[in-house]
């Protein structure tokens, strides 16, 4: 059985190898690094992953979305100096490990989770749009001065006349040659293409077509001493905002495979692996790196049965760039540009958003994702795509909505607006917030339900069902006690039904004024009206 797994694992690693040494050039590009510092990273982020992670299938290497957040970074604090935005992106890779072992230790796993899927499908899908543009000058051999999408669009029509012709002819061959050869079963289309460039590269240079050139893999150790000038504080922020983009690619990669395959998740092993990778990467002058969904997918379709798969691929990689280093000097620019387009392609497929305008949910967030992106740019747009989340969620929660509750059967409460034969108990009032109580929403709550109450004089006694609040925060506890004074100045009773056990805590060390601890003991609405409350011996 070992046997039969190290074989698919090592024919695994064979296919996969002549994806990843010639996409790891490419990201270098788009990172705005040398070619040597994917090839660097390539071997940093598979051998420390396959130690210390823990998905069968993932592949961390570089990924297009990390490599474009980092050239963002870069030009955004080092401008124009080349020397600094290198020293730059070794800080900042080294401060994205950094955050990730630092997040592993304090076990936040979920951290992922503050990036909605929406807002990761819309930036996705507009960073793919942004580097497919990036990519274009290389594919034509152009100097632009633009770095915005709609700046650079405009530049690169505007130098049509410049365009050079072989250098595009080449490009646009690779990616059709990229998109046949990936529909053969088990063809390293990837590794096709660019053995044919290079064929093909000493005649494409006397056409003009740039080659890679030379890749020096000396390994030498950065200084990460802050640059003069360079505020620690942003270099701090967009380290964060790098390792959140990587840990929501990874982690959405991981788990998907694992969802398929019936693996456990570890995140925060996972964090661990990511963290040392990317520390190394920095170390060592190489791009940041994350299991990115491209080469994960590829592995898991070459048969991948356990992290070794990676290894293997690492092995075959260092065997390539010992052996035949020179070669890959000499594949063509053009050719490189198109495997970015080609990788990136996946991710531009507008059918991903259908379900979210079938649905009615969250279309406005997914299209302002894709545009945040393109106006504001990777890096901005990323962190602008996850405030308009944060702040539509916050919009929905502070919005009040209020169920007035009436009885259908002999037990059972529920919505009178919803359920036209439910019937009201008279003299009592039963309401439930169809949000959990916080800051931004407990005041407007209950002046509605004060609202409510005044509008029936002969309410003697309010229910509050709280199932939604899971527990509550100070500034709700305040207003319950003012709202338990209105009540009991107007001779009312108040009950409090369906409290969660955190709720309940908190408002017995609360101890409000006119709230007392058997107030808070009804397991259902139905024990609240007839006053037969649960004491907290029975409850446990």
């Amino acid at each position: 059985m070992r046997t039969r797994t190290a074989g698919a694992d090592l024919l695994a690693g064979l296919s996969i190898a002549g994806l990843l040494l010639p996409e790891a050039v490419a990201y270098s590009g788009v990172a705005s690094l040398p070619p040597q510092a994917g090839v660097i990273a390539l071997f940093a982020g598979l051998l420390c992953y396959g130690l210390i992670g823990r998905s069968r299938v993932a592949i961390v290497t570089a990924t297009s979305s990390s490599a474009a957040v980092l050239a963002s970074a870069t030009l955004t604090l080092g401008g124009g100096d080349l020397a600094l935005r290198l020293a730059l992106a070794s800080i900042l890779v080294a401060g994205a490990g950094a955050a990730f072992v630092l997040a592993a230790a304090l076990r936040l796993g979920g951290l992922s989770h503050l990036i909605a899927r929406p807002v990761l499908r819309g930036y996705a899908f507009g960073l793919a749009l942004v580097i497919a543009v990036k990519q274009w000058p290389h594919l034509v051999n152009l100097h632009t001065q633009a770095t915005g999408f709609f700046p650079l669009v405009a530049e690169i029509l505007r130098a049509h006349p410049s365009w050079h012709w072989p250098s595009l002819a080449c490009g646009l061959a690779a990616l059709a040659g990229l998109m046949v050869l990936e529909r053969v079963p088990r063809m390293p289309g990837a590794l096709t293409v660019i053995v044919g460039s290079i064929l093909a590269s000493s005649w494409l240079n006397a056409q003009g077509v740039a080659l890679t050139g030379p890749i020096h893999l000396a390994l030498g150790m950065p200084a990460l001493a802050l640059p003069a000038g360079v505020d620690w504080l942003a270099l701090a922020e967009f380290s964060l905002a790098l390792m959140l983009i990587l840990f929501a690619e990874s982690y959405g990669s991981i788990r998907s495979f694992a969802l398929k395959r019936d693996e456990e998740v570890q995140p925060n092993r996972d964090l661990l692996a990511l963290g040392v990778a990317n520390i190394l990467c920095g170390l060592l002058q190489g791009t940041p790196v994350g299991a990115g969904y491209s080469a994960t997918s590829a592995n898991a379709a070459a048969g991948a049965r356990s992290a070794l798969a990676g290894l293997y691929a690492g092995a075959v990689v260092l065997t390539l760039v010992l052996l035949f280093l020179r070669w890959v000097e000499r594949i063509p620019e053009p050719a490189l540009a198109a495997i970015v387009i080609h990788a990136v392609s996946k991710a531009l497929r507008p059918g991903v958003f259908a379900d979210y305008f079938r649905w009615q949910r969250d279309r406005m967030l997914v299209v302002a994702a894709v545009l945040t992106v393109m106006i504001f740019g990777v890096l901005n747009g990323l962190l602008a795509g996850i405030a308009f989340s944060l702040a539509l969620l916050l919009k929905s929660l502070a919005s009040p909505r209020l169920s007035v509750l009436g009885r259908v059967g002999a037990h059972d409460y529920v919505s009178l607006a919803r359920f036209a034969h439910a019937v009201s108990t008279p003299g009592v009032l039963i309401v439930r917030p169809e949000q959990p109580l916080f800051f931004a929403n407990a005041e407007p709550l209950l002046a509605q339900v004060r609202q409510r109450a005044l509008a029936a004089p002969d309410t003697k006694l309010v229910i509050l069902s709280l199932e939604e609040s899971p527990d509550l925060d100070s500034t709700t506890l305040e207003a319950l006690e003012e709202f338990c004074s209105w009540l009991a100045a107007r001779g009312v009773q108040f009950r409090v039904a369906r409290l969660k056990e955190l709720a309940r805590e908190a408002l017995l060390r609360a101890k409000l004024a006119h709230l007392p601890a058997s107030a808070l003991d009804y397991s259902s609405v139905d024990d609240a009206v007839r006053g037969e409350g649960v004491s907290p011996t029975q409850q446990a």
